[in-house]
């Protein structure tokens, strides 16, 4: 496979540049390393691609661009993140970066021999829909995110139902992990909790996620591009939920030491409760999650403890 990755030095676009590598496959990562968190942090979540003769490394803005590498399959993670800071004049950003970026590329590969388009959308475009999430139930975005994430991953589809591009949009809930963004939850609690430093949390802790491993969103990225699927949309998740207040203790309990928590008023946008049904993945992928949320916490709390 030569695979186009877009956001490769990003979380969860580096975790799966590193293992397309290591599975033998040519990357052309492409990155535009914007400010919304360090360009260091991004260059070592790279570090180890850069060593591959087997990657190629394409810094350069997408919403900007008119030509694309020949490429087998194109993984599009890269985006304008954070339901926070989406709203106001910062939407400018997200319709950019997450509608027109999208744009650029699917109108670039739409005559292209292009085995599949694999694009990274979220639980956000599910809003306050009725629990649990189905890929079949009303999108109804409660937070700007979602509404650009979801107009891309409308895009998408156009795409394919206009012009046969081999589409598919995998909406992620919560993901965490090593290489976790530095403004995402677990990242926040483990790092607080490690230095002894208060933690802040929205609401009253009582909203609940359904969290998602990092590995398992690769493996389910890999088996998309390997599918005979196209023009659907699977919901990518561990399957279960967890209260802020828990995940914080749990967190705490695996870190060997206590959690201090202050509580400030809830945030506009954000979700009270998230969980998916992902039988649609595993019935239409082979795909299911395979890494719990304690396991998973204890295998991210030994990565951040490596970082101190």
């Amino acid at each position: 496979m030569r695979a186009l990755v877009t956001g490769c030095a990003g979380f969860i676009g580096s975790n799966l540049t590193d293992r397309l590598l290591a599975e033998g496959h040519e990357v052309i990562g492409m990155e535009r390393f914007s400010n919304y968190y360090s360009r260091e942090l991004k260059e070592r979540n790279i570090a180890s691609a850069r060593q591959s003769p087997s990657f190629t490394l394409v810094e350069a803005d997408i919403a900007e661009m008119e030509e694309f590498p020949d490429v087998d399959v194109v993984f599009h993670l890269s985006a304008q993140a954070g339901v926070r800071a989406s709203w106001g004049k910062s939407f400018d950003v997200y319709t950019r970066d997450n509608i027109q970026a999208t744009q650029r590329l699917l109108e670039f590969y739409k005559d292209r021999k292009l085995k599949k388009f694999v694009y990274s959308s979220t639980s956000s475009v599910y809003g306050d829909s009725e629990l649990p999430f189905r890929e079949d139930r009303m999108l109804r975005p409660i937070s700007p995110y979602g509404v650009s994430k979801l107009a891309a991953e409308n895009l998408c589809y156009l795409y394919w139902k206009n012009y046969g591009l081999p589409t598919v949009a995998l909406r992620y809930f919560t993901v965490y992990g090593p290489r976790q963004r530095p403004d995402m939850g677990i990242n926040r609690f483990a790092n607080a909790i490690l230095k002894g430093d208060p933690i802040t949390i929205y609401g009253d802790g009582e909203q609940t996620r359904d969290f998602t491993y990092v590995d398992d969103v690769v493996r389910a990225n890999i088996l998309a591009a390997q599918s005979g699927v196209s023009g659907e949309a699977f919901n990518i998740a561990g399957g279960k939920r967890i209260s802020v207040n828990d995940l914080i203790a749990l967190i705490a309990e695996k870190a060997g030491r206590p959690a201090e928590v202050e509580h400030v008023g809830k945030e506009k946008g954000d979700a009270a409760h998230t969980l998916a049904d992902a039988s649609k993945a595993e019935r239409m992928l082979g795909w299911t999650a395979a890494v719990g949320i304690e396991e998973g916490v204890e295998r991210s709390v030994e990565w951040f403890k490596q970082l101190l």
